[in-house]
């Protein structure tokens, strides 16, 4: 399982008129690495993060704590081992004009956060040009920038490269890293779909 977790650069891509929110990530190579399909309708968030489109073999859990929350906490699970590797909690009112999540420990410690490009941009994308303006991402441990999730510009499809090179010391968790990836495409995205 590790060496699905060893890359450094992935890329997301969801169906956008789907009734389920259908996720796939792949390697540099374009090999599927991990799939997630989304039941729709809801109250509380449970997603399951596989290694095939099969769904034979589950390596993550995202669960929200709560049901309908603003501000929700996502608690990530390494299914196998049911350890929690962390949890990522959005900034429910400050992401009204620009999207910001909190990254957590596993204690529930805020050791980061992942925070949209500028202000003036988001603005743009909620009021004025909506998906022509494809989202980008900062991710950073403390003040230190550990990923960047990078939004494509596609008419159909809801695309994200996902680029963990600027974290060579591996200080972010991938499994995290990549289950915020499918939080922003899954939440954040729908603002731009």
């Amino acid at each position: 399982m590790e060496s699905i977790f060893g890359y450094t650069r992935y890329l997301l891509k969801r169906q956008v008129l789907a009734l389920t929110g259908t996720v796939r990530i792949y390697t540099p190579q374009n090999d599927m690495v991990l799939f997630s399909r989304q039941r729709m309708f809801r109250l509380k968030e449970d997603i399951r993060v596989y290694r095939d489109e099969g769904m034979t073999q589950e390596v993550l859990q995202i669960r929200a704590r709560q049901v309908l929350d603003f501000s929700a906490a996502y608690d990530v699970v390494e299914s196998v081992s049911g350890i929690k590797v962390g949890a990522l909690r959005r900034r429910g009112w400050q992401s009204l004009a620009r999207d910001e999540w909190q990254i957590l420990n596993a204690g529930d410690e805020v050791i980061g956060r992942i925070q949209e490009d500028s202000l003036g941009r988001a603005l743009l994308r909620r009021f004025l040009l909506g998906a022509l303006l494809p989202q980008h991402y900062l991710a950073t441990l403390g003040t230190i920038p550990v990923a960047e999730y990078r939004q494509r510009f596609h008419l159909f499809r809801y695309e994200m490269e996902i680029d963990f090179t600027v974290d060579t010391a591996r200080q972010f968790d991938r499994r995290l890293g990549l289950a915020a990836a499918i939080l922003l495409a899954i939440i954040e995205g729908k603002q731009s779909s």
